[in-house]
C-alpha cells in the first residue's frame, strides 16, 4: 500500500540516537553508527522522531510498503518487557479494583480549566506533539483574591506528560525533577504543596502508555543539569514500571544525582 513513513538521510545522521528514544514503536535502530528504519511496518508514519533529530536527517516520504502493524509492535514491546524481567500481573492490575474511600476531614474544591480545546495545531521543532496545548511554557503564578479559599498551584511548566516533554530545555537547568504517577495527585491531597513545590513535574502511567519511559528519561537526565530526582508512585504493581524506568534512567545517564522514591497508598497515605 502507498502510505507515509519516515526516511533517514545517512549523510546527515550523526548517530546521536535521539530518534530512537522518540520512536515509541521501536522502528529505528543504529546500524554501523547511523540511524536506520529497521522495519517499515513498525513505522506508524506520525513522525515523533522528526523534531528530535538535531541535524534534520529525518523526513517524510510516500512509499509503497507494508501497512503499519500495531499488533506486531505490541508483541515486540511485550517480549522486551519479558526479557527485562518486568513482572507481569495476570488477570488485570490489582490497582484497578474499584473501592470506596471514606473521607472524614473537610475538603476544598479547586476549579481548573482545559488547555487543548481547539483544533488548531502548530509545528514546534522542540516538541513531540504539535498540539498547541502541549507547547512548552513556564507558569507565572497569580494568587486569586476574594472571600473564597484558593490554594495556589505549584505547577511550574507545561506540558507535564512524559511523552510530551522535550529532551533538552532551559526549564530543566538546575532543576529538581519530579517523576510522578498521574494518579498520585488525585490520591494524595497535598500533592502540590508536598511534592511539586520548586520542582519540574512530569507524569505518566506505565499501565496505559505504550512503550517504556526509560530511554526518554535517560536522555532528559543525561543532557540537562538536573539537581535531584524524586519518583512518586502508587502502591499498585503496575506502577513499578515507573519506578523501574526512573532508576534505570539514573543509572544509564552516567550521573550521580540524589534521588528518592515515595509510595502513595490507594487511600492517599505516604507508606514509603
Amino acid at each position: 500500500m502507498l502510505r507515509q513513513i519516515i526516511e533517514i538521510d545517512e549523510d546527515l545522521c550523526i548517530g546521536c540516537e535521539l530518534c530512537i528514544s522518540a520512536c515509541n514503536e521501536g522502528a529505528i535502530g543504529i546500524v554501523d553508527g547511523k540511524a536506520k528504519l529497521l522495519r517499515d511496518d513498525y513505522c506508524d508514519g506520525l513522525g515523533n522522531c522528526l523534531p528530535n533529530c538535531p541535524t534534520g536527517a529525518i523526513s517524510f516520504i510516500q512509499k509503497e510498503t507494508l501497512p503499519f502493524d500495531k499488533a506486531a509492535v505490541l508483541e515486540k514491546m511485550k517480549k522486551t518487557l519479558e526479557n527485562e524481567n518486568v513482572p507481569q500481573v495476570s488477570g488485570g492490575c490489582p490497582g484497578s479494583a474499584v473501592m470506596s474511600i471514606n473521607r472524614n476531614s473537610e475538603s476544598h474544591i479547586h476549579e481548573g480549566h482545559g488547555c487543548c480545546s481547539g483544533d488548531e495545531h502548530s509545528h514546534d521543532e522542540d516538541h513531540d506533539c504539535q498540539c498547541e496545548g502541549s507547547s512548552q511554557k513556564v507558569m507565572k503564578k497569580e494568587v486569586a483574591s476574594g472571600n473564597n479559599t484558593v490554594i495556589e498551584s505549584e505547577l511550574r511548566q507545561w506540558p507535564v506528560q512524559i511523552k510530551l516533554m522535550p529532551l533538552k530545555s532551559p526549564l530543566y537547568e538546575n532543576a529538581n525533577l519530579l517523576i510522578a504517577a498521574d494518579c498520585a495527585a488525585y490520591a494524595y491531597g497535598d500533592f502540590h504543596r508536598d511534592f511539586m513545590r520548586n520542582k519540574v513535574a512530569i507524569i505518566g502511567c506505565p499501565k496505559l502508555d505504550d512503550g517504556d519511559y526509560t530511554e526518554k528519561l535517560t536522555e532528559i537526565i543525561r543532557h540537562n543539569d538536573i539537581k535531584s530526582v524524586t519518583i512518586v508512585r502508587m502502591q499498585v504493581p503496575c506502577c513499578g514500571g515507573l519506578e523501574r524506568a526512573g532508576k534505570m534512567a539514573l543509572q544509564a545517564s552516567g550521573k550521580f544525582i540524589p534521588w528518592n522514591v515515595v509510595t502513595i497508598s490507594t487511600d492517599g497515605r505516604i507508606i514509603e
